[in-house]
Parts: C-alpha cells; sequence; structure tokens
C-alpha cells in the first residue's frame, strides 16, 4: 500500500470510535496547551526584558564594582550572622559588606583608555523633600543621579534624550509623583521649585576642639559644632516622566544631575567611612571597544563588571527557571496522555483483529499494518496538539489585556504566541503518540492472519 493511501485510511479508521479518540485528543491537548502557554510566556518575558534592557541600560554601558557578588546575582539582603574581619573599604548595604570603589580606584579607571564617562552611583538618602507648591508639607521621595546616556520618555517639559543633560539646579519629576501633589497637567508643575534636605552625620569631635570652640563663641559656637547640619538644595522641574512599564527607575524617583548627586553625597557623609566610597561605578566604553574587551581589560585589574548583555543573561536565567517549572506540569499531563494513547490502540487492535486478518489474507504486509496504527496514533497527536495550541492562542489572545492591566505592562503582552513555537509543539506531540503507538502496532503487525480471521 502507498503510504498516502495509509496516512487517509488511518484518519479514517478513528471515526469508528469518535468518542474514544476525541477523549484521547483532549488529554494530549491538555498537555500541548500547558506546554504552549509556557513557551507563550516566555517569549514574552524575554520581550520584555529586552525592552527594560533597551530602555533602561546603554548598550555600551558597564556597571563597574570591586565586589564580584554584585554583578554575579550573589547579592543578598538581611544581616549577616557569621563573624566577619573588619574591612575598613567595606560599604554596608541591606546588612550585607560589599568592597568598596574608592576615590583612589575611580581615578584608576578614568584612566583606563578603553572606558569613559566613568562616574559613581552616588546613595542618596535625603531626610525629606519639599515642592513650591504645597505649603506646609514634607514628603519622602527617591532621589538618584540621571543617566544622561538612556532616552527618557516626558509627558512635559524639557526633551530628555540620550545626551541631555540636566544642569545642577534641575530636576525631573515621575509622572506618579503628580496625584500626591494635587496637579492635574503635567505641565502644571514645570518650573517650580523643589527642596531636598540632607542631614549631615555628627562629626566626630575631641574636648580640645570643643574647648576652643567654647572659649571662642560659648555655648552657641559648640553646639553649632556638635549638632547634624542638615544641606537644603534647591532644584527646578525642568521636566516630568512619562509613565512607561519600560522604564523601570523613572517610575518612582526624582532624577538631577550628577554634579548635584555629588555634591548630597559628600556632604552626607563627609567626616565617615563612607565618604567617597561607592559600591558601583558606571561608564561607558570608549569608541571602537566592545563591552567584552572592556570588561575583560577590567577584570585585569582587580574590578568586576556588569554589561547590558549580563543583565540580560541574568534576567533570562531566572525566567527560564519559571518557564521550566511550569513546562514540566505539560509534560507530565503529556506522559499521562501516552498512556491515554497506549490503551485507545490497544483497545483498538482487539477490537479489529477480524480486519487486520482479512487486511493481511488480502496482501497487506506486517510494515503496512504496523504503519497504520502508528499513522493512527499520528493523526491522535496532531488532532490533540492543534487543539493545545489553538487553546493556548485563544487563551491568550483572551486574557493578555488583564494580565498586562494587572501587572502593569502598558501595551506589553506577557503571552506571545509565536508561529514557531506552535509547530514545534504540534509535530513533537505527533512524534510523541507515534512512538506511544509503537507497541500496539507492534502487536497488530504479529498477529497471525487465519488466527485473527477465526477470532470471533
Amino acid at each position: 500500500m502507498r503510504r498516502i493511501d495509509i496516512i487517509k485510511r488511518a484518519g479514517r479508521n478513528l471515526r469508528h470510535a469518535r468518542m474514544r479518540t476525541i477523549l484521547t485528543v483532549l488529554a494530549i491537548s491538555v498537555g500541548g496547551f500547558a506546554i504552549t502557554v509556557s513557551l507563550m510566556a516566555g517569549e514574552g518575558a524575554r520581550q520584555y526584558i529586552d525592552r527594560i534592557i533597551a530602555n533602561n541600560i546603554n548598550p555600551k554601558g558597564l556597571i563597574i564594582t570591586k565586589d564580584k557578588k554584585l554583578v554575579a546575582g550573589g547579592a543578598t539582603t538581611g544581616a549577616a550572622s557569621n563573624l566577619r574581619e573588619y574591612n575598613p573599604n567595606a560599604t554596608s548595604y541591606y546588612g550585607q559588606d560589599y568592597e568598596s570603589v574608592t576615590q583612589a580606584d575611580i581615578d584608576k579607571l578614568r584612566q583606563n583608555k578603553q572606558i569613559k564617562d566613568v562616574e559613581p552611583l552616588y546613595q542618596l538618602q535625603p531626610k525629606y523633600v519639599s515642592f513650591s507648591n504645597v505649603k506646609d508639607k514634607k514628603y519622602i521621595a527617591n532621589v538618584m543621579m540621571r543617566d544622561n546616556s538612556i532616552r527618557t520618555e516626558t509627558a512635559a517639559g524639557k526633551s530628555l534624550d540620550a545626551g541631555v543633560e540636566l544642569k545642577a539646579n534641575e530636576a525631573v519629576l515621575p509622572e506618579s509623583y503628580l496625584e500626591t501633589l494635587g496637579v492635574k497637567r503635567p505641565y502644571d508643575i514645570i518650573g517650580q521649585k523643589l527642596t531636598v534636605v540632607v542631614a549631615q552625620t555628627p562629626q566626630k569631635v575631641d574636648n580640645q576642639v570643643i574647648a576652643r570652640a567654647y572659649a571662642e563663641g560659648g555655648e552657641a559656637a559648640v553646639r553649632a559644632l556638635v549638632e547634624p547640619k542638615e544641606l537644603r538644595k534647591e532644584f527646578t522641574v525642568v521636566a516630568v516622566t512619562k509613565k512607561s512599564p519600560d522604564q523601570m527607575a523613572s517610575r518612582s524617583s526624582i532624577s538631577i544631575a550628577p554634579s548635584a548627586a555629588k555634591e548630597i553625597s559628600e556632604f552626607s557623609t563627609v567626616g565617615t567611612d563612607a565618604y567617597h566610597k561607592y559600591l558601583m561605578v558606571t561608564a561607558t566604553t570608549a569608541d571602537g571597544v566592545s563591552p567584552d574587551t572592556a570588561k575583560e581589560s577590567l577584570e585585569k585589574s582587580g574590578f568586576h563588571a556588569m554589561t547590558a548583555r549580563d543583565a540580560q543573561q541574568m534576567l533570562f536565567q531566572f525566567v527560564n527557571i519559571l518557564q521550566t517549572i511550569v513546562l514540566s506540569f505539560g509534560v507530565l499531563a503529556l506522559i499521562v496522555s501516552v498512556f491515554g494513547i497506549v490503551n485507545t490502540q490497544y483497545i483498538s487492535v482487539l477490537e479489529r483483529t477480524q480486519q487486520i486478518g482479512l487486511m493481511k489474507a488480502l496482501g497487506a504486509s506486517r510494515r503496512d499494518i504496523g504503519k497504520l496504527f502508528r499513522y493512527e496514533s499520528a493523526w491522535i497527536g496532531f488532532f490533540g496538539g492543534a487543539v493545545g495550541v489553538l487553546l493556548a492562542w485563544i487563551t491568550g489572545a483572551a486574557l493578555n489585556p488583564a494580565i498586562s492591566n494587572a501587572i502593569g505592562l502598558g501595551k506589553n503582552h506577557l503571552l506571545i504566541f509565536t508561529p514557531s513555537a506552535g509547530i514545534i509543539v504540534l509535530v513533537s506531540l505527533v512524534i510523541v503518540a507515534m512512538l506511544a503507538g509503537f507497541f500496539p502496532s507492534r502487536k497488530a503487525a504479529k498477529l497471525d492472519p487465519i488466527e485473527a480471521l477465526r477470532t470471533e
């Protein structure tokens, strides 16, 4: 028999046990559905991560540190319980000590010909902020240095394209602040004054200095010497960043110029062990130098660096773990459905014993009989896969708007169907179904035609 005739006959044979075939197809479709959804979620997460990286990290940028844990996913939070040797160059961050980048290290980095625009990541911890349009109210807010190498979408005010620098007295607000400030339209806040108040850690003063201050200015001079000092830094709001799911840093932070961030950082840490010590430093590669080449050079100099590609791979690793967990449930459902195919085909062999004997008596070979049952299994796998893939696509299209709205993805979708993934799932299920039908087809092929014809 021709292969095409066997395939057509296998499809027709499934109609004789329609209900049993439908149930087996549905069992396979569950596994196909779960596998397809996991692939869709993985694709959506990867595309979203790609957009996050593109909108928040300069592709030529580097994050440089002295402590490998900060760029290798080893940073942890919580108080450390182990006894550790004191390191004067360490910086404490969320209960963990990390080796700091000192001013001498920064000077060394600025001499490296393979990188440029070396700038510390200042840790700014303002006491409070206030706004000129809201009287007698103080707010707790995050303040950060703006990365000039990244384009930031604005809702009003100054354009913040890549390369645009803020002046020392300019600040950018996120759109999410407007409701709290009672501002209805983004451009209404442009030109308003913002004051950042930073407290200075009390200085260590010995008795001789206190005595000298008392002799020169009395009690007021001593109080001025030992009491905490405050820096009131005034800024003008020049732009409002637009709410965007692709721009993470600008969602809830006030952005200021690097020079202003440096002034605030130095004021708050002067006289302490943290003065001129930083967890990380940012830089960009020089023209004609790849990030990987610069990274290797820095590692030889005792530094550790993370490129945009490293950040992407770190996030992809997390996505892959979650996808594998979901995928395992689909595979488990598929394994269960395999036994359903085996059972269905064994029953089919028993029911059609006389038919098999008649086919052999009329000249059908053992190979033809085996192919017939394997192709029947393949049809079951095909229909099951098609139903599962189709249901996954419909589910994704129906749930994407609700999912995006619930987790703040904006116009981005989490469940993204790709035809190639659907085809891979479909072909894989057909192959698995054919393998599941191997033993029943083998049993059918080995039947003796005379004994088969005698079967009642």
